[in-house]
């Protein structure tokens, strides 16, 4: 917003040399204001991305191996230690060397943490997406971790040590896969489209009527129909243009966090599958590779709304 201020400001409509030395410091004072807040952003950055690659050493060790699984919510719901070890090894690190963050993580508002986003710097995390797949050594399993600052993504890493697949994004500063920029194929029409959708671990008859409902809606009139078994993989493919579009009524916010901004940078879509702006807490999300093609898409899901919300 200040930036902006500086292009209404235009040194033509400065009547005096007071208003034109004003108008300089002004200007090079949201200059060093917004250098600073790049410098934090990239401190930010490099310190998440140093601590999820050490994370991903011990998803990495362990995916051919025999795991202690808990279940959750149900019987395909899964937690191993290594989705709590990896969660407590971020979160240690980050906030030891950011002690005013605050977190949201997978394990931790599955044992009764708050989950509510407020207008603080948090970070959103999912030590293991696609902990299904890894307990089966299937190599489709990723850390995912955004931050939020004012409520609106800044960063995203997601990173799949087994594949060595790291997709980064930072505010403005555009969408990588591995160190090289990456965009969405802009494809506008469905017809020609890979749309990403997952079964979920509900067994909700509802939502899986619904699901079905969108499988048979979907399959005569588009390419085809993929799933990894992670929303932040799935994402993550919209992102660099292998898919385009993915959608799912069940997820949680520490599945997209990473992945909206991630999306968005690459120059997709990222909203409501009923259309308007994404409910980050309503565990329904949508993206695509352009406005278009999201907007065909809510013409023709039928919808299902879970409950309760995250927040």
């Amino acid at each position: 917003m200040l930036r902006s201020l500086i292009v209404k400001f235009n040194c033509k409509t400065a009547k005096s040399a007071i208003s034109l030395v004003l108008f300089h410091r002004f200007h090079s004072i949201v200059n060093r204001k917004y250098s600073i807040m790049s410098s934090e952003i990239e401190c930010y950055f490099e310190t998440a991305l140093e601590l999820t690659k050490q994370a991903g050493k011990l998803i990495r060790d362990r995916i051919s191996e025999n795991k202690i699984v808990e279940i959750k919510s149900c019987d395909i719901d899964f937690v191993t230690e290594t989705d709590k070890q990896v969660e407590k090894l971020l979160i240690d690190g980050l906030s030891k060397q950011f002690p005013a963050h605050r977190f949201i993580g997978e394990e931790t508002a599955s044992a009764g943490g708050q989950s509510s986003l407020t207008s603080a710097p948090t970070w959103i995390i999912d030590p293991v997406d696609g902990t299904l797949n890894f307990v089966h050594g299937f190599p489709h399993s990723c850390i995912s971790i955004g931050l939020f600052i004012d409520c609106q993504p800044t960063l995203g890493i997601i990173y799949n040590p087994v594949l060595e697949q790291l997709f980064t994004a930072k505010k403005g500063q555009g969408a990588y896969y591995n160190g090289k920029r990456i965009h969405v194929s802009g494809q506008t029409d469905l017809t020609k489209a890979i749309v990403m959708m997952e079964n979920g671990t509900s067994r909700d008859s509802e939502r899986f009527n619904c699901l079905r409902a969108n499988q048979e809606m979907l399959v005569p009139v588009i390419h085809g129909i993929r799933s990894l078994g992670s929303a932040a993989l799935n994402m993550a493919m919209v992102a660099m243009g292998a898919a385009e579009a993915y959608f799912e009524f069940g997820i949680h916010i520490w599945d997209i966090a990473a992945g909206e901004i991630i999306v968005t940078e690459a120059g997709g879509v990222v909203c409501n599958p009923a259309g308007g702006p994404i409910d980050r807490m309503s565990r329904r999300v949508l993206c695509a590779s352009s406005q278009a093609l999201a907007e065909q898409l809510t013409q023709k899901l039928v919808q299902f709304y879970p409950t309760p919300r995250d927040d």
